[in-house]
């Protein structure tokens, strides 16, 4: 894939291996966490802002919650992009102590929940999407399991609904949604609910209204 189909192809939450982390270019400058987490594993996550001609933006995680920085990557240093539903299919191939965490149970179930009446495309994020991507144990037993969904359009409501009411309910992890379509991104609980919602975009958040009653 040449550079300037990836840096269009790229959208936000695929996983990101970079050729050589040192050439990252950073919002506010590096710290030792980062440098130490890229050498580790050299992949980042993309992120959501404008788009800037030849770079794509991404977001470098450290251990901890806290430890979070944005960069922007030149098209040309990445080797390779893996889809949240592209990590799915690598679930299958974690050993037995990784799979036996909450996160990794969680998404088998989901497997099984979304099986016959699921979204099309989706797969994990944060933390477990970043283990099966890198194979970096960024995982651990109090891990939340996020997921997103791609949707070629705004799902309806009543959609939403039902793929929300399918969710695991035995509490092997929290399971955290995000739906993403063209227009943005927005949390399944929110808009499955029916009220207003928060889009967020590349231009900065926005609500949008509460579905129309018939």
């Amino acid at each position: 894939m040449v550079a300037l189909n990836l840096e269009r192809a790229a959208r936000v939450h695929d996983l990101l291996r970079l050729a050589s982390p040192c050439l990252l270019r950073w919002e506010h400058g590096p710290e030792p966490w980062a440098e130490a987490a890229l050498a580790a594993a050299p992949w980042v996550v993309t992120r959501r802002a404008p788009m800037r001609v030849g770079r794509i933006a991404v977001g470098v995680r450290g251990a901890q919650r806290s430890q979070r920085l944005a960069a922007w990557v030149d098209a040309d240093q990445v080797q390779e992009l893996l889809r949240p539903a592209e990590l799915r299919r690598r679930a299958a191939g974690l050993d037995p102590e990784r799979s036996a965490l909450g996160p990794f149970r969680a998404l088998d179930q989901l497997e099984q929940a979304w099986r016959e009446a699921g979204p099309r495309e989706w797969g994990p994020a944060g933390s477990a999407g970043f283990e099966l991507a890198s194979g970096f144990p960024s995982t651990g037993p109090g891990s939340d399991l996020d997921i997103v969904v791609r949707c070629p359009r705004a799902p309806s409501r009543a959609r939403a609904r039902a793929w929300m009411d399918a969710l695991p309910q035995d509490g092997r992890a929290r399971i955290d949604v995000l739906l993403e379509w063209p227009a943005g991104g927005a949390a399944l609980a929110e808009f499955a609910a029916g009220g207003a919602y928060v889009l967020r975009r590349p231009q900065g958040a926005l609500l949008r209204p509460a579905a129309r009653r018939a």
